[in-house]
Order: structure tokens, then sequence, then C-alpha cells
């Protein structure tokens, strides 16, 4: 179902549920997008990492990435 902008605010702006209108297959977060890196970690790190992440019950990688994130927020 196609609308016009115009519409899709009033409807938005009225506080309607106008999330059934948008296609967001093909919506992006400007900014998130991702790229692949590789980073060599020693053995002792890749251990630590794991129990660490273990612990908390996440994936190694999401922990690295709120370790990262955390780091950085902190830096600037």
């Amino acid at each position: 179902m196609k609308i016009k902008a115009k519409e899709l605010d009033r409807k938005f702006d009225a506080g309607e549920d106008v999330t059934r209108l948008l296609d967001l297959t093909k919506a992006r977060r400007p900014g998130h997008e991702q790229r692949r890196v590789n980073v060599d970690f020693p053995i002792w790190m890749i251990e630590s990492l794991d129990r660490e992440a273990s612990r908390i019950g996440v994936p190694r990688q999401s922990l690295i990435k709120m370790l990262i994130a955390s780091h950085l927020e902190r830096a600037s």
C-alpha cells in the first residue's frame, strides 16, 4: 500500500502505528554498516575473553564489540 509522505506524516503525528506502511527490508542505520576485520590475539587473551564471554553468556565476538565500544565511549 503506497501513500504520500504528507499522509504518512499525518498518521505518524497522530500516534498511529505506521510500521505496516514501511518497507523495512531496505532499512539501514547510517553509521552502523559493518566491515569485517581480522585481529590476531595471543592465546592467553582468547582464553580470558572466552571465560568472560561464558560468564556473561555472550559469544566472544559480542564481548569484543562490547569492550571496544565501552572503551571508545569513555575515550570520547
